[in-house]
């Protein structure tokens, strides 16, 4: 019955990675940019949502939307600020230079408003526990919302791109820039839809994040941004379906070398599956190699 309970907390750690990790490949599959700064957005929407429950008394579900619509407003103004004047720069070192930049800047602003002190977060989640197994079993409110949070999420995203005239034009960016401006896409408009979306995203991600594991401090989105990244690589970076893939698979291997091998090594259990992974396919689970037109 442990084991059931490590692989359900797994699921559940997963699919808070997950959800980051669409916004890494939405990113990265339309822009063709890497924004390292997408983890301190988590920690900005923790932020956000807790001050809006405690400081100004909206119910759980307003603060929660509150955090959404500042984190995606977040991600359109670092997109138009900090992104969009290097799109076209000589070398991709820039942008990236740059996504750091941005990271540790939203990192230090916290520090200067909020302290380096970690606080606790008060779970927005008013589900109850769900017990199983003659109480043998129990399953916390925030691991049932987290995983159903990521179902609904990935089926939304996906009938969005796929459906959608908006998610359409993504699929032609990420295709060929130059042919989408072509046929009358607004390039910028479309790029900078996919930095909301993926902000906006950040936000529920940072919120479940807090609630399952209740503290909160400048740097709480550092480590999950990262673990998000190696998800979406491990997935596959540019796919949908392989970032929810990579993310849970990466929770259940984390919780579950936490649990059987050592809570001190398993990060470095994490990163040394990817590295394997990748050795044996570069492109990631469900990537697809690119061929260069010459």
């Amino acid at each position: 019955m442990s084991f059931l309970s490590y692989l359900i907390n797994g699921i559940s750690l997963g699919s808070v990675y997950a959800i980051i990790a669409l916004g890494y490949t939405m990113v990265y599959g339309i822009a063709k940019m890497l924004n390292f700064a997408h983890g301190d957005v988590i920690m900005v929407g923790g932020y956000i949502a807790l001050i809006s429950t405690t400081s100004f008394g909206c119910p759980p579900l307003l603060g929660v939307l509150v955090a959404v619509v500042c984190c995606t407003v977040l991600g359109v103004v670092i997109e138009r600020v900090a992104y969009r004047p290097l799109r076209n720069a000589s070398s991709s070192l820039a942008v990236l230079i740059t996504a750091i930049g941005v990271s540790y800047l939203l990192q230090n602003l916290a520090l200067l408003i909020f302290g380096a002190n970690t606080v606790s977060f008060h779970s927005v989640v008013p589900v109850p526990a769900l017990t199983l197994a003659g109480g043998k079993l129990t399953i916390s409110g925030e691991t049932i919302v987290t995983i159903l949070s990521c179902i609904v999420i990935m089926i939304g995203l996906t009938l969005f791109i796929n459906r959608t005239k908006s998610g359409q034009a993504m699929l032609a960016v990420s295709e060929d820039k130059g042919a989408a401006q072509l046929m009358g896409i607004n390039v910028n408009k479309t790029i900078g839809l996919t930095f909301a979306i993926g902000s906006g995203l950040a936000a529920v991600a940072g919120v479940l994040l807090c609630s399952a594991y209740p503290s909160l401090n400048p740097y709480t989105g550092s480590m999950p941004g990262i673990k998000a990244f190696v998800a979406a690589v491990f997935g596959g970076i540019g796919s949908i379906p392989g970032a929810m893939i990579g993310g849970i698979l990466l929770g259940i291997i984390e919780i579950l070398g936490k649990a059987y091998i050592s809570s001190q090594l398993a990060d470095a259990i994490v990163f040394a599956v990817l590295i394997i992974v990748l050795l044996v396919k570069p492109t990631g689970i469900l990537g697809k190699k690119i061929q260069e037109k010459v």
